[in-house]
């Protein structure tokens, strides 16, 4: 009964962290992008696209 308790807790902490990563790639952010192109070196796709 423990280990049930256990891993539905994981599942829904990784649950909440993977739709946390999903909005913020929705709202512009992302890990590989923080939005801050003046540290980018020109190598961003946002600052390409401007």
């Amino acid at each position: 009964m423990g280990n049930l308790l256990v891993g539905a807790a994981l599942a829904a902490l990784v649950a909440a962290i993977v739709r946390g990563m999903i909005r913020d790639k929705r709202n512009g952010k992302s890990i590989q992008c923080g939005g801050d192109c003046k540290h980018c070196g020109g190598h961003c796709s946002r600052q390409a696209a401007e």
